[in-house]
């Protein structure tokens, strides 16, 4: 007997379920997922109150997945909807963009805001900088999209140390392969809650069978983990595709929206730093031995055989932190590609440098640069604005380039605590691989601090990141304020309100201190600008107070009448409202005022003397 089968064919509706059931169980997974908040909010953006925006802390784990603690950039606020009176910059790059060692307020991102100011008196400067350390193109190629929503006059690009060993580089401990399109669209699934669970199994499971990323160390020495990679190698190459693939795309991108763009050729050290790694395979010479000649020929007056030297010697150095020129070369190409003005900023050290090449005198480390260097980067990029007619055409004409760049260095709000952050960055920075081959402890890198002062402290718990740079100025300012010196503690609150001039908290800070040492004069000018970013209940008591105890009587009445809509229950409000309107000699509203304080306050002694006063004078009775 024989079973014959059966010819009939499964009805559509069936292939139709079997192709969506995996998206549907997909899309309610992902569904689940957010509605029980899963995972991190890696939004780029997000609320930093009275309708600012800044850019996300945790939006580097897009980028970092076996690195715990991830960079952050600088806490740059602007409006979540732009004024028409404002213009826009952002600035997007790495550790150098961000102003390393001297972030937040050393960055040339400063210099530029300082200088627009001047240029664009009756307008809003937003200048908001984006860059972080250790991140490269493939970050800054992912948070374009989002600077575009924002709707920006224009973008500052200073990026490509980082190619290398930045995160998700080729030689990075975060690389994902040297396939840009497959690392592309892996950042891209990163939005998605789904592929943020599923990442988390494998990073779990594969911690099962091998050892963590070291967290110690700088974030230098950790992101490397001391690759190498020889001079025009395939990996070399790689990063170089990487780095033009991604720009490019970034260029194009912003072409289409037309949205301008300014390209900065990047600086390093090359007088001074000497190659980390001295690698010789047969087919190139050693990099120390170009280093040598390097210097031959600038002892020799040869300066410019000895720049092209000092280059190719940062050409074969095995340990990339340093972008090789072909870098450099890409910037410049896709500048006249795509008609945008690249900035070179490598000649201009070399100018500004005491020996025509650049070295220490400008630079701090390998590559970052120093405060007067961040300083020149700011200079260059602001005089191309002017020069390409980027910036608007009705800037203020009344000084030359000269006179604009000697006004915004005198308005720099820079303290010796600042210049202390960075000296123990770059200490910190140098007591690690790869400047020096064995680990230094901990204990010999106080040493080398050689912490003597209170000051001192504050600036190695910033660079630590133990506190904030905005506290430790502030809490500096009331130390040297308890000490009597407010001279020195004006300028400490000036420097953190100067890099947040939009949070009220430096200014109630220092007006607290001020009113409760009774320095009241002092303290109206704090209080003041205060109130001007956020008007509340303490500003406008103390405003009316001040105002009382200097007999402006009308003034006062304002800010206490104000005071009250904040908080109608403090009775000091209400007695020296009865002070003001008994100066008035309106006695009637002065005793509706003490009631009500005696009412809140039954036993305030001087109210109640100020009562029996206003009872007299108004012929009333209890």
């Amino acid at each position: 007997m024989t079973i014959e089968r059966s010819g009939k064919k499964n009805p559509c509706w069936f292939y139709l379920i079997m192709i969506l059931l995996p998206v549907i169980i997909i899309l309610l997974l992902e569904l689940s997922l957010r509605i029980f908040h899963y995972g991190g909010i890696y939004d780029q953006w997000i609320p930093a109150g009275e309708g600012r925006l800044t850019l996300n802390h945790e939006l580097a784990f897009r980028y970092f997945y076996n690195t715990e603690r991830v960079p952050s950039a600088n806490h740059n606020y602007f409006d979540e909807v732009k004024q028409d009176n404002s213009y826009r910059v952002f600035v997007m790059g790495g550790s150098s963009a961000a102003g390393f060692p001297y972030s937040p307020n050393g960055a040339f991102s400063r210099y530029i805001r300082k200088r627009l100011e001047l240029l664009y008196p009756e307008r809003k400067i937003e200048v908001v900088n984006i860059a972080m350390s250790a991140i490269n193109s493939y970050a800054l190629r992912d948070m374009l999209p989002g600077v575009l929503e924002k709707q920006p006059d224009l973008i500052i690009i200073y990026a490509g140390h980082n190619e290398y060993y930045g995160a998700l580089g080729v030689g990075s401990v975060e690389t994902l392969g040297d396939t840009r399109f497959i690392v592309n669209t892996v950042i891209w699934l990163n939005q998605f809650k789904t592929f943020e669970f599923l990442r988390n199994i494998i990073k779990y499971l594969s911690s099962m069978f091998s050892e963590p990323v070291k967290s110690d160390g700088t974030l230098m020495a950790r992101m490397s983990q001391r690759q190498l990679i020889p001079y025009r190698s395939e990996k070399y190459f790689a990063g170089i595709d990487q780095f033009e693939g991604n720009l490019r795309d970034m260029l194009e991108i912003a072409k289409d929206e037309k949205i301008p763009v300014i390209l900065g050729r990047l600086v390093s050290n090359l007088k001074d730093q000497k190659p980390f790694e001295s690698y010789e395979d047969g087919n190139y010479p050693a990099a120390e031995e170009i280093y040598q000649l390097a210097w031959a020929e600038l002892n020799s007056g040869k300066v410019t055989e000895a720049d092209s030297l000092y280059r190719f010697a940062k050409d074969l150095d095995a340990l990339r932190w340093r972008a090789p020129e072909k870098i450099n070369q890409i910037i410049e190409q896709l500048g006249k590609d795509l008609n945008y003005p690249v900035v070179s900023l490598d000649s201009v050290f070399n100018i500004e440098s005491k020996y025509g090449v650049a070295g220490d005198d400008l630079i701090t480390d390998h590559l970052h640069p120093n405060l007067k260097g961040f300083q020149i980067i700011g200079r260059e990029f602001c005089n191309t604005g002017i020069v390409s007619g980027i910036f608007p055409s009705n800037y203020e004409k009344t000084y030359s380039l000269q006179e604009q760049d000697s006004i915004t260095l005198s308005r720099y709000e820079f303290t010796k605590l600042d210049s202390t952050i960075a000296l123990y960055q770059i200490i910190i920075l140098k007591s690690d691989w790869p400047y020096t081959k064995e680990k230094i402890s901990d204990e010999r890198k106080l040493e080398l601090l050689n912490m003597q002062t209170y000051s001192d402290t504050l600036a190695y718990l910033a660079g630590k990141g133990d506190i904030t740079w905005q506290s430790a100025h502030l809490k500096l300012a009331q130390h040297k304020l308890l000490r009597g010196d407010v001279d020195l503690f004006n300028k400490e609150v000036s420097a953190a309100a100067d890099e947040y001039p939009f949070d009220p908290y430096n200014y109630e800070f220092a007006a607290q201190l001020l009113v409760n040492l009774k320095m009241f004069d002092d303290a109206y000018i704090y209080l003041r600008k205060l109130d001007e970013l956020k008007s509340g209940a303490y500003s406008t008591k103390w405003l009316g107070i001040i105002d009382l105890l200097n007999n402006k009587v009308d003034s006062a009445i304002k800010y206490l009448s104000t005071s009250l809509n904040y908080n109608s229950s403090d009775s000091q409000i209400y007695y020296n409202l009865a002070g003001a309107y008994s100066i008035k000699k309106d006695y009637q509203t002065a005793l509706q005022m003490i009631n009500r304080c005696l009412q809140i306050e039954p036993n305030y002694s001087m109210a109640r003397d100020l009562q029996q006063q206003l009872l007299s004078a108004t012929g009333s009775r209890r």
